[in-house]
């Protein structure tokens, strides 16, 4: 290498004398233009540019971290074919939820005659907006972990269709395209608790997939706070706002000798954005408690927090704690948890019960900490398949008196989302509560809408009445050109929700 020495004393970008002047990242950090900065900054001095194009704006350096606007998305993928339909969220024929099945076909879905809301409509509960049963496991884990209050703010919409048992090719998963729709995150676009495309279990449509924002993985508290590495210095000065101080004396230095640098505009652009950005980074993120659900009292640490330490310790709490804490805060646009041992057919009902009840919780939290930070949330339920029963009772204590489960069934399947909003029940648009219907047998009619009998759709579908909520279906076909929806009226009896006050 050569050193180059300027008019004024200052020292020049080292060159070797046969190589152009460079251009790019690779080429700075090959001829050890970076290392010296990038010691003093902590983080990779360059580590926090998004995208090519923001290289190009001048000074526009992205700074903030500001969120979309979009409301966050959770998505809880219950891996092995959990039961939706009937015994937790009722289902009933074209004339909407308490279109009654017949007994027979409630059966299948689990419920002896006295369950039914045949034999008492009291077993049918519209607490949430959409009716549950009154004694789903689901329902009581949200009930254990949310306020009444909370709960009086959520409404939501079953989705009646059949998917595969037992795979996760199921192409269920939504977040791409819930992506394209404009949700995205101060830190990370996409999370999820698995190293998959989706984060969960159950595939993305191929159509949706984006392999730049492809979800990152988090399932504890420690991958929340390895999102961001503020360096040494904040550990040797751990009041933010004094390494704050000494990032923004670095900065001034930086620009004074990029000032006089004889470098192109982009280039001079590109390393002053990189300390301004580092410089945003540890002002807002310094602190470890804005990222860690440990530190959080509306999750852990108080009597009245969401969780107790010894529910952290528990897998699915942990993962759940975690990815509420990105995606609520807006630190991540959406993000998938996905819960296993949903394949609970062996011949008990008491398996299912207790499973049930977890995952109720876990949704139930969601809505929670979304109340206390009076933000509104959206999430999604799905699994792969479902199953039914066997007509013999468990008349264990955990099996509640209802029939145990026999074996798998993709024809009894179903999905639903919930969206809590702190302005009040979300309104609901043509569709209502339900999409599609099931027969009186118990079994999903393949035929009642386009969704009915293909995944791909039914992911479509979710990405619409997420546009819905923000007063954005009209650009269906735009997020997603390939949709195979329908447009205009077509897309009416798919539509469950109305878009929320907020969006106008």
């Amino acid at each position: 290498m050569s050193e180059r020495r300027q008019g004024d004393g200052g020292i020049g970008p080292f060159r070797h004398a046969d190589h152009p002047r460079p251009i790019t990242r690779r080429q700075f950090l090959a001829q050890g233009f970076l290392t010296g900065s990038a010691m003093v900054m902590g983080p990779s001095l360059l580590g926090f540019v998004r995208s090519a194009e923001a290289r190009a704006q001048a000074l526009d350096c992205g700074l903030g971290f500001s969120p979309t606007g979009r409301i966050p998305f959770v998505c809880f993928d219950l891996a092995g074919g959990a039961n939706i339909a009937g015994s937790n969220v009722l289902v009933g024929g074209q004339g909407g939820q308490l279109a009654l099945l017949s007994q027979d076909g409630y059966g299948k879905l689990g419920l002896p005659p006295t369950f039914t809301p045949i034999s008492n409509p009291a077993n049918a509960d519209p607490e949430l907006g959409l009716v549950f049963h009154a004694d789903s496991a689901f329902l009581r884990g949200i009930r254990a972990r949310s306020s009444a209050t909370t709960r009086a703010n959520v409404n939501g919409v079953v989705f009646c269709a059949k998917s595969d048992n037992d795979t996760g090719n199921n192409p269920h998963n939504p977040m791409y395209g819930i992506n394209k729709a404009g949700a995205d995150g101060k830190l990370v676009t996409l999370i999820g608790t698995q190293a998959s495309d989706s984060g969960g279990n159950s595939a993305a449509p191929m159509s949706m997939i984006d392999p730049k924002v492809r979800p990152t993985k988090v399932d504890r508290p420690e991958d929340d706070t390895g999102l961001v590495d503020t360096g040494k210095l904040v550990q040797l000065l751990p009041d933010p706002a004094d390494a704050e101080a000494v990032m923004l004396a670095a900065q001034n230095l930086s620009d004074r000798k990029v000032a006089r640098m004889n470098e192109d505009q982009v280039v001079s652009q590109l390393i002053q954005c990189a300390f301004r950005q580092t410089t945003d980074l540890v002002a807002n993120f310094g602190n470890p408690a804005s990222l860690d659900p440990r530190l959080d009292p509306q999750i852990t640490g108080q009597a009245t927090s969401i969780f107790t330490a010894t529910d952290l310790n528990q897998s699915d709490f942990r993962k759940t704690a975690s990815v509420m804490k990105l995606v609520v805060n807006g630190f991540a646009g959406a993000g998938t948890i996905e819960l296993g041992g949903y394949d609970y057919h062996d011949g008990t009902r008491a398996t299912g019960e207790s499973k049930d009840f977890i995952a109720g919780q876990a949704i139930g939290a969601v809505l929670e900490y979304a109340a206390r930070l009076a933000t509104p949330v959206a999430i999604y339920v799905l699994s792969d398949g479902s199953l039914d029963a066997d007509g013999t009772i468990d008349n264990s204590t955990a099996g509640r008196g209802k029939f145990g489960w026999r074996g798998d069934n993709s024809s009894t399947a179903a999905t639903f989302m919930l969206v809590y909003d702190p302005d009040g029940r979300p309104p609901l648009g043509p569709a209502g509560n339900q999409v599609g219907w099931f027969r009186a047998s118990g079994d999903v009619e393949t035929g009642a809408t386009r969704i009915s009998d293909e995944v791909t759709r039914l992911a479509e579908a979710v990405v619409l009445n997420y546009l819905a909520l923000h007063n954005a279906a009209g650009q269906l076909a735009t997020v997603l050109p390939t949709n195979g929806l329908g447009s205009g009226s077509q897309l009416d009896a798919l539509i469950g929700f109305a878009n929320l006050p907020r969006f106008p």
